[in-house]
């Protein structure tokens, strides 16, 4: 759960500092949708 927080708001500041252009915008949203996709993946029990 910590590293799921962490990332989110690593991902918040990225696309607030990064998103010049629309595209830049949707790239930033993609990049974070795959972190959250990752960390929910590394929580799954094994």
């Amino acid at each position: 759960m910590r590293k799921l927080i962490l990332l989110a708001i690593v991902a918040a500041g990225l696309a607030t500092t990064a998103c010049n252009t629309v595209k830049g915008a949707g790239q930033d949203v993609q990049a974070a949708g795959a972190a959250v996709s990752d960390t929910a993946e590394d929580a799954k029990p094994k």
